[in-house]
């Protein structure tokens, strides 16, 4: 059953979740566009962004990071 499946496959993701160490996380995702917006803090009022590999881009206000951006997502994430 799908709902299972996707139950585990949060269940799984859970103890990363927790490592960040956020109160409260969002996540939205724009299927036209491909791309995952992770919030760490609404608002984000990031003041920068730090360029990784792959087209993931980390939001940040001072050092502290508010936020992540993750392109092509359904490339990265098959299944």
């Amino acid at each position: 059953m799908a709902a299972i499946a996707a139950v585990k496959e949060i269940f799984e993701a859970v103890p990363h979740i927790r490592k960040i160490g956020a109160k409260h996380l969002w996540f939205d995702f724009d299927y036209e566009a491909d791309v995952l917006y992770v919030s760490l803090e609404r608002p984000q009022r990031a003041t920068d962004t730090d360029i990784l590999e792959d087209g993931v881009f980390l939001r940040l206000r001072d050092e502290k990071i508010v936020g992540m951006t993750i392109t092509n997502v359904s490339k990265k994430f098959k299944g």
